[in-house]
């Protein structure tokens, strides 16, 4: 008996992504009978085909990665059927049409002079720039006075690692659940246009070996492709802080990204100010008390 052929990673990829987005509903999510002894957890592969108006044979060939590259209109039916986001469709056409923009390697490190200008003109408000796998490229004064003096260096050089592995995350930020949620569905976006990635594949097998929240997360094929938000954080200086982010492309595929935080209130408009006023004016060397900036 010969071995199966190992498939390719964006092959395994998207068979693990069906598999867990039909665990997730049950058939009376989508009109349909449950039927005696069930024992899928979820849809039935055949539930799935009659909900997508396709053959069974032909779903179960797209799960084991048999079929050539689907059409728009089949895979629109599939995100309907499996009651997909707007970002889990986006991932599924990407994974089911096999697009890797930039390859194993990955994007660019390279930071051009002109964000580094920006980051610098944007005194009173923290901004950083990352890559597809939340590693930290660049950042201003106002980003280290917030996170940290040590901010996007050593063991906090990638916002993810920072978020799961540091003690201080889960006290600092008041909307942790939510926030590390929102990463790993981050994250998996990025995993899913740079399948070869070592870099990513990397950072990843960090997070699943050492955080139980994160490899539940990765293990269900969260996706999400955050743009704004809001969290409140806890700042040992400042006290408790209420924040808007927005997430800015910079460069093709959305692998670069500028994250700007901005005060949501009044009194934290204040005392950010205070914050990064007093850091910038501190002699160097002084200790800022750190926050996860995830």
């Amino acid at each position: 008996m010969t071995d199966m052929p190992r498939r390719p990673p964006q092959q395994a990829e998207l068979a693990a992504f069906l598999r867990a987005k039909r665990a997730r509903l049950q058939p009376e999510d989508v009109g349909l009978p449950r039927g005696p002894r069930r024992r899928t957890p979820g849809l039935r592969r055949q539930e799935v085909a009659q909900l997508a108006a396709v053959s069974v044979e032909w779903y179960v060939r797209l799960e084991q990665g048999r079929v050539g590259t689907p059409g728009a209109a089949v895979l629109e039916s599939l995100a309907d059927a499996l009651r997909l986001t707007p970002d889990e469709a986006r991932h599924l056409r990407l994974l089911a049409r096999r697009e890797s923009p930039h390859g194993a390697a990955g994007p660019s490190r390279q930071v051009r002079s002109s964000l580094r200008q920006l980051l610098d003109g944007i005194p009173l408000f923290p901004a950083y720039l990352t890559d597809h796998r939340l590693d930290v490229l660049a950042h201003n004064a106002a980003a280290r006075a917030l996170f940290g003096a040590g901010f996007g260096t050593g063991r906090a050089d990638n916002t993810a690692r920072t978020l799961f592995l540091d003690p201080t995350a889960r006290t600092s930020q008041l909307d942790w659940h939510r926030i590390a949620r929102e990463t790993v569905g981050h994250l998996r976006s990025g995993h899913a246009r740079h399948p070869g990635d070592p870099r990513m594949a990397a950072i990843v097998a960090e997070l699943r070996a050492h955080s139980a929240e994160f490899d539940t997360w990765w293990t269900d094929h969260t996706v999400l492709e955050r743009s704004t938000g809001s969290k409140r954080v806890h700042h040992p200086e400042a006290g408790e802080l209420r924040l808007h982010y927005d997430i800015l492309s910079t460069g093709p595929a959305a692998d670069h990204l500028l994250f700007t935080v901005t005060p949501a209130d009044t009194a934290t408009d204040h005392a950010l100010r205070r914050l990064v006023t007093t850091h910038t004016t501190r002699a160097a060397g002084t200790t800022v008390h750190p926050i996860s900036a995830a």
